[in-house]
């Protein structure tokens, strides 16, 4: 099991409203890219996205589905990588003064990436959750907003 957490500056309902925003899991999910809804509405219980994966020449077509949803306080999602098997993917939001600790917590369910857990799988999914926590921060701190980034200009960085 690979469990991370990370401080960002903005309060719970700051960066439920990226994590809530279908459109953006590519922006802070590491290795997506082409990001489509897919059913229902994110991040009601079972809304998905749809996803590739590039993989050297290989290109993965994967779906996360919502299998809980707390607004402002946790996200639990499934994601499917095909031949690969599943994975749970819990992003508790905890309140910390002003700020939001965030919990990434995965691991695999089924399928290969189950059967081969191991201490260098965990070791390669903190690499991937200190890098998609470092976007989530990015996106949720340096943005007035939570849109689509698509169409807006770059925010300009907080004084420190």
């Amino acid at each position: 099991m690979a469990v991370r957490h990370r401080l960002i500056r903005k309060p719970p309902e700051d960066v439920w409203a990226v994590l809530a925003t279908g459109e953006r899991y590519g922006d802070w999910v590491v290795g997506t890219s082409r990001v489509d809804p897919a059913e229902g509405q994110w991040p009601e219980l079972g809304a998905t996205v749809r996803y590739e994966i590039k993989v050297g020449p290989l290109t993965l077509h994967n779906q996360t589905v919502v299998r809980r949803s707390e607004p402002r306080t946790l996200l639990e999602l499934e994601a499917n990588s095909g031949p690969l098997g599943t994975a749970r993917i819990a992003i508790e939001l905890r309140p910390w003064g002003e700020d939001t600790l965030v919990v990434l917590d995965e691991h695999p369910l089924r399928g290969a990436g189950g059967a081969l857990h191991n201490g260098l799988l965990d070791v390669a999914l903190q690499l991937r959750h200190r890098a998609m926590l470092g976007r989530l921060a990015r996106l949720c701190e340096e943005e007035d907003s939570p849109g689509p980034a698509q169409g807006r200009p770059r925010p300009r960085p907080r004084p420190v």
